[in-house]
């Protein structure tokens, strides 16, 4: 594992969760996908949508299914960084409020954990474009973690 995710208190790297992801989940992350893991540290992730025009709707903007999709990766990616690599982890609930319309291209999702138990963790993400901070969405989300041997 790299030192810095180390240090930032992950227990899988960038370079670790990319693998796993483009492994379990191709449609979605590996060489020419729209998903990236950008930061992983105790409890956060960053995750990076390239957003092209499929991810886009009518008005030349990101869609709300593509926001949904990227939230939900987001909160999926800071749980592994906790738990690691637990592909049967699920969502169970989902809420997204949307704040302002985000202009095409990249969008970057900042997850947090909330609360991680042994069963269920609880997260929020915030969504913003790039070099910003004022947010274009809002979601919180709670996954469901399987049995795990030793946990």
């Amino acid at each position: 594992m790299d030192g810095m995710d180390a240090a930032r208190g992950a227990v899988m790297s960038v370079k670790e969760l990319e693998a796993f992801l483009t492994l379990e989940f191709p449609q979605a992350f590996g060489p020419g996908k729209p998903h990236h893991v950008e930061s992983v540290g105790r409890n956060v992730a960053t995750v990076r949508l390239d957003a092209d025009e499929s991810h886009l709707r009518p008005g030349g903007t990101v869609s709300g299914p593509a926001m949904m999709a990227l939230a939900d990766v987001a909160i999926y990616v800071a749980l592994l960084g906790q738990i690691g690599p637990v592909g049967l982890a699920v969502t169970t609930n989902l809420s997204i409020n949307f704040l302002r319309k985000p202009a095409p291209g990249p969008m970057f999702a900042d997850a947090k954990l909330i609360k991680l138990g042994k069963r269920l963790a609880v997260g929020e993400v915030g969504l913003r474009g790039p070099g910003s901070d004022e947010l274009v969405a809002h979601c919180v989300a709670t996954y469901s973690i399987p049995d795990r041997p030793g946990a």
